[in-house]
């Protein structure tokens, strides 16, 4: 039988988010039904909100989650009614041309609940990313649901479900920091942080943190950057080649999305260098490079999705490392607040005010 749950939706682009009662069907073949315990506000929810991400509205937002597996359907054997899951967005099909080539992480046919959750008047939902968890309770696919060890707070588990990891997988997976290496990261929000943190666990050397906002610059070295450098004062570019010996980073990390800093990072690496681009763009932003300079200086250009992770394995993996001390996801929590505060937690984040706002239910 179906069951109604209160849930944030956005209802048209740019309008305000609004909680809602809706409609979560009976899990079917594959898929589970999550209690959500915990959800981050990440800035992809404000992108689905803004209509930069498509204009399938009514948005069910919410994405970034933890909670407890409530029922399955049929054909379901991963998880179980009690697990304690972290949700994600890459349930991998196995069966695509990127599985096949045991590249998991590229899947090219990511699995998603087949019902649609909807209002009471049957309107249906488009869940954020699949998941749609600013909720009670939300309906994924099974392979969405990543079991983890219930010992960790919900709040802190469910930041890998994206923002965390994209930030953590984009230093480690897709920029491949290796140790004794130089990274710059630009941008230091929640996951330029989590970069910062990622390439301190691969063993950078010298980990540069870029940034506009002094506070933010502050919460980066208390991640582990080595040097900060504030943007708005200074060159970044210059900055970091003089941080480099006149070279530039080996890895520069564009945790921003927009063409003025990924030009910035292109330039700031060295010969040969990587960049990863992780922040989100918006579709209407157009990048100029000249293909001379993108030729003759070599490297590598890299896109970062969800930081190149595989749930399966990365999660469990993050986990551990937290419970030994050697990560503290618990810094990324700067409040935790309710269901009702969603509209208000966008408006902090836009002003620079916390790295992620958490609902908790």
């Amino acid at each position: 039988m179906s069951q109604q749950v209160l849930g944030v939706i956005a209802p048209g682009k740019n309008e305000p988010v609004r909680v809602e009662t809706i409609v979560i069907p009976d899990p079917g073949p594959g898929e589970a039904v999550v209690k959500i315990q915990a959800c981050g506000v990440c800035h992809t929810d404000l992108h689905y909100k803004q209509g930069g991400i498509n204009d399938e509205f009514p948005f069910l937002l919410g994405h970034e989650a933890a909670g407890i597996v409530e029922s399955v359907g049929a054909g379901v054997t991963d998880v179980a009614p009690g697990d304690f899951v972290v949700l994600n967005w890459r349930a991998v099909c196995g069966q695509c041309r990127a599985c096949r080539r045991g590249r998991p992480w590229y899947c090219f046919a990511t699995h998603n609940a087949q019902q649609k959750m909807t209002l009471t008047d049957g309107t249906e939902l488009s869940p954020a990313l699949g998941i749609g968890a600013f909720a009670e309770k939300t309906l994924v696919h099974a392979g969405q649901c990543t079991k983890v060890d219930p010992a960790v707070a919900p709040e802190v588990a469910g930041l890998l479900g994206c923002g965390v990891m994209a930030g953590i997988g984009a230093a480690i997976n897709t920029g491949e920091v290796g140790r004794g290496d130089s990274v710059a990261v630009i941008g230091c929000g929640g996951v330029g942080d989590a970069a910062v943190v990622g390439a301190r666990l691969a063993g950078a050397a010298r980990i540069i943190a870029v940034d506009i906002d002094d506070r933010k610059l502050a919460k980066a070295k208390e991640m582990g950057a080595t040097h900060t450098v504030n943007s708005r004062a200074t060159d970044p570019v210059e900055a970091i080649r003089e941080l480099t010996g006149g070279f530039g980073a080996d890895v520069v990390i564009e945790a921003v999305g927009r063409p003025e800093t990924y030009q910035q990072a292109f330039y700031a690496r060295d010969l040969a260098g990587t960049v990863v681009l992780v922040g989100v763009p918006t579709p209407e932003m157009k990048l100029e490079l000249p293909l001379l300079d993108v030729f003759g200086r070599g490297g590598a250009l890299k896109s970062s999705w969800y930081g190149d992770c595989l749930p399966s394995r990365d999660f469990p993996m993050l986990i551990d490392l937290h419970q030994q001390g050697r990560i503290d996801l618990g810094a990324f929590v700067t409040e935790t607040i309710g269901l009702g505060d969603v509209e208000k937690a966008f408006a902090r984040m836009h002003e620079g005010d916390v790295l992620r706002s958490v609902v908790v239910f």
